[in-house]
């Protein structure tokens, strides 16, 4: 029993060790066509190809070295090629992992990575004042993971400046409703977002329509007090102002107002004023 027992052992040896040099064959002969494919795909400009056979060369390689320059290569192109395409974060993604890899030209790499997240800053400060906040948000995300603090404060001041005019926008619609237009007027100006400026340009020409309306309303009503049966004062402002609420314009609105009041329109010069039909005695 112990001759058959010991041929089989000498031949599950062999077959295992056939087995293994076949792998390694195997393994040798593909790493042999591997720098072939490589550059057939770099020649083809299919750089997702080129990464996946960069690294099955870097596995292969017997000595141990890896491939860094075909990955470094691969890496470059294909994030040029994603920054070209529009898909800026993932080009930046790659970017990052070919700069932290050492490999290649770190000098260049480390140049194209801050001028690529420098373009994203960019990129989103314009959304933002475009009104698009979340999208100029999303767009800084990635860039926390190489400079956090600096990019969460920039998210920040921009979170705060849009809430600030959002805010300021609401107060001036209530001021715009109650007609409190001097107040309307500086809450407009308080307004320093280029969206929000723009939302609120309407409310502007009517606001400042007002107040004109107001200033010439209080022009024809400029006039020495030195006769007793001249109306003026609060009684005339208010009787003027819920003329022009009607839509009357300005002179209208005060000639009705002062006819209101129980009085005719005189004029004097450049000035009119409101008298009492009856002089007071």
């Amino acid at each position: 029993m112990a001759a058959p027992r010991h041929l089989l052992l000498r031949l599950w040896g062999l077959g295992t060790l056939g087995l293994v040099l076949s792998i390694a064959a195997g393994a040798y002969w593909w790493e042999k066509q591997l720098p072939e494919r490589l550059q057939s795909a770099l020649n083809a400009n299919n750089f997702e190809a080129c990464i996946r056979t960069s690294e099955q060369l870097a596995a292969l390689r017997w000595l141990g070295d890896g491939a860094p320059k075909e990955q470094a290569l691969c890496r470059r192109k294909h994030a040029e090629q994603l920054w070209e395409q529009g898909d800026p974060i993932a080009a930046l993604a790659l970017q990052q992992q070919l700069v932290a890899s050492g490999h290649g030209d770190l000098d260049g790499d480390r140049e194209t990575l801050e001028r690529w997240r420098q373009a994203l800053k960019d990129q989103a400060v314009a959304l933002f004042r475009q009104g698009e906040l979340q999208k100029a948000l999303d767009l800084l995300e990635p860039l926390k993971g190489h400079s956090r603090s600096s990019i969460s404060q920039l998210s920040a001041t921009l979170m705060e400046i849009w809430n600030r005019n959002q805010l300021e926008q609401r107060r001036l619609v209530q001021l715009v409703e109650q007609e409190r237009w001097w107040e309307a007027l500086d809450s407009i100006n308080k307004l320093d977002h280029p969206w929000w400026q723009h939302q609120a340009r309407a409310t502007r020409e009517r606001v400042e329509s007002a107040i004109q309306a107001l200033d010439d309303a209080q022009a024809h009503q400029q006039h020495p007090a030195v006769h007793a049966d001249v109306i003026s004062g609060e009684a005339l402002d208010s009787a003027v102002q819920d003329q022009l609420r009607q839509g009357l314009d300005p002179w209208t609105a005060f000639s009705s107002g002062c006819n209101h009041l129980g009085g005719r329109v005189e004029e004097d010069g450049p000035e009119s004023f409101c008298r009492r039909a009856s002089p007071s005695p």
